[in-house]
């Protein structure tokens, strides 16, 4: 029965977090690029739409796609930076951890590709919840 809640461990509770991060900038980025995709959908849609486009006032060009653009590189980063520090914090390879991410026993693992035995040391980083 102990090892049923092994995922309780309070030494534990760095990797949860880091976890939790991790989905939440997940969630963040594939909204972010939705909205970058949109945004320059509606770019693209108002030039075609008329023979003419009206010019903005000097000083004014809009700026959001560029905004958006950044937004989405800069939680690719922080999202690359959550994964290599959850990969330092996983006491082991190619096996599942249970951790508590407030429902129940989920699970992170680093796991290599079967594909790339041997070939690689890039593992993959899995996350049931």
């Amino acid at each position: 029965m102990a090892t049923n809640l092994d995922y309780l461990d309070p030494a534990l509770l760095p990797l949860e977090e880091k976890v939790k991060a991790y989905l939440e900038t997940e969630e963040e980025l594939r909204k972010a690029t939705v909205d970058a995709h949109s945004l320059s959908g509606h770019a693209d849609t108002g030039q075609e739409a008329g023979g003419f486009e009206q010019r903005p006032a000097t000083g004014s060009l809009d700026q959001s796609a560029d905004e958006m653009q950044n937004k989405v590189s800069n939680l690719q980063d922080l999202l690359h930076t959550l994964r290599q520090e959850i990969m330092d914090l996983l006491p082991a390879r190619d096996e599942w951890v249970k951790v508590n991410l407030g429902y129940g026993p989920s699970r992170v693992g680093a796991f290599r590709p079967e594909q790339a035995e041997g070939a690689s040391t890039e593992y993959i980083l899995r996350i049931v919840h």
